[in-house]
């Protein structure tokens, strides 16, 4: 066995460390805005100088906290409408372009990808803007098609990547047996890409619930979003609930990822 130099010892220290100090970086943020939930102050303050669960009781309250209730199920409403909507579009998407070998398929998936690429803030304000020549006033159908366009690329790219990966001799021993090709899609195509699916969904969800750009643009009074509600508070009054809000949102987050991992089985595929 040959024995580590003390160059190969350096090198591993350094990338353990700068991993560390990544890790560190990411998760120091979660913690503090967690830990300061928690806290018996009347303002946003860390360390908490005792803990306690009266922020999230309040929080809870119908009664104190009923715009913040509103505002979140105007954010979920139009997540979850704009993540079922980009899904069923995408995934017909790149079915059509994954089938197409020719230079213009490529074009058509580069303008599917695009708005990866675009400022969030710019498009916000050409989305006001053209609803408003439209003489179309803000309302959850204008918010759920302004996160569609920003949202769909992430189920698109998943989509198109679990495509690539698919083996198509599948496909036409399936339709030598007899299968029809809706049949083919339904039994093997789609089975074999809904991880892919479900990945891209999970990302879209998330990316809409914390879109602030188009919300900001694209909302109004009565339809209000959560995000938009919490830069509302922290610009006010400092509000701790936004530290409430912030772990009920990461606790939420992160039993979601859990339960799509568990569907996907990313995790078992990423270490195979």
């Amino acid at each position: 066995m040959q024995r580590a130099t003390a160059g190969d010892l350096a090198y591993r220290l350094l990338v353990r460390g700068l991993a560390g100090l990544a890790i560190l970086i990411l998760l120091a943020p979660v913690v503090i805005v967690v830990a300061t939930s928690f806290t018996t102050s009347q303002t946003l303050r860390f360390p908490p100088p005792d803990l306690s669960l009266r922020w999230y009781r309040e929080l809870f309250d119908p009664v104190r906290s009923g715009p913040i209730h509103a505002a979140a199920w105007n954010s979920v409403w139009v997540a979850g409408t704009a993540t079922l909507a980009a899904t069923v579009l995408t995934v017909l998407a790149a079915l059509a372009v994954a089938r197409v070998k020719r230079p213009s398929a490529r074009i058509l998936e580069a303008g599917f990808l695009s708005p990866l690429v675009l400022p969030t803030l710019s498009y916000g304000l050409a989305a006001l803007m053209f609803f408003s020549v439209l003489g179309i006033r803000p309302s959850l159908n204008i918010l759920i098609a302004g996160h569609l366009v920003v949202i769909a690329p992430f189920v698109f790219r998943t989509t198109l990547a679990s495509l690539a990966g698919l083996d198509q001799t599948l496909l036409e021993a399936s339709a030598n047996l007899g299968a029809s090709r809706f049949y083919g899609f339904r039994r093997i195509t789609l089975p074999l890409i809904a991880p892919g699916i479900l990945a891209g969904a999970f990302l879209a969800f998330v990316s809409s619930m914390d879109n602030v750009p188009v919300s900001l643009f694209l909302s109004n009074a009565r339809t209000g979003m959560l995000p938009i509600r919490m830069w509302g508070m922290m610009e006010s009054t400092l509000d701790v609930r936004v530290a409430a809000i912030a772990g009920v949102l990461i606790a939420s987050t992160l039993a979601l990822l859990l339960v799509v991992d568990r569907l996907t089985g990313l995790t078992r595929r990423m270490s195979a």
